[in-house]
């Protein structure tokens, strides 16, 4: 199956970015178009998924955006690589828990290229490193599922202000508990999106 490739060289409106997927789900899943990975950092903006709760949001005088896709309160900017897809789950013969997993795999085996060891855990959906026994997340996972169709995606930390965490607890967590690859290792990250590109189709075809 094919998959349109696509990279946006300028920061995407959240709610711009949404309504384009959507609308890709609905062409996808009548066959009008291929699936589609979409490679992109956001504006500033503060989103909270289907399981946040409001004592999450520390600052009570910044504004977020609601989205139906999975997870808590986070926050999406500049330095943070955002990996959205619409991926058809039917044709595919893939559940969620296999897509979730594959994710998980493409995060971890892209990290360990650049001699990142990372991990996933299954209470707190995500990537995790660990560093003289200090334990923070760098990439989050947030989907939504519709007519057997997946999209949103995930977003790795690169080189963004963690500094805009300390206004929510970061899906759930005390913002402390998020870091970046610059702060895990500081290196050349530009090859970065090949690889989680390559990673992603390998396992979700395999």
């Amino acid at each position: 199956m094919n998959i349109e490739i696509k990279k946006s060289i300028k920061p995407i409106n959240y709610n711009f970015a949404i309504k384009h997927m959507e609308k890709r789900l609905e062409e996808v899943s009548k066959g009008k178009k291929n699936e589609l990975i979409w490679i992109l950092e956001h504006q500033d903006v503060y989103t909270a998924g289907t399981s946040f709760k409001e004592k999450e949001i520390i600052d009570k005088s910044i504004n977020y955006i609601k989205t139906n896709r999975g997870g808590k309160v986070t926050y999406h900017g500049k330095g943070q690589l955002i990996f959205y897809f619409v991926i058809d789950l039917k044709k595919r013969k893939i559940n969620i828990r296999k897509l979730i997993t594959s994710i998980e795999k493409t995060i971890i085996t892209t990290l360990s290229h650049f001699k990142i060891k990372s991990f996933a855990d299954r209470k707190d959906i995500g990537i995790w490193t660990k560093n003289k026994n200090n334990i923070k997340k760098v990439a989050a996972i947030g989907i939504k599922v519709k007519k057997w169709i997946a999209y949103h995606g995930f977003a790795i930390n690169i080189s963004n202000d963690l500094q805009k965490y300390e206004k929510i607890n970061p899906c759930g967590l005390d913002s402390k508990k998020i870091t970046n690859l610059n702060i895990v290792k500081k290196q050349n990250y530009q090859k970065i999106t090949k690889e989680l590109i390559n990673n992603f189709v390998f396992n979700i075809e395999n």
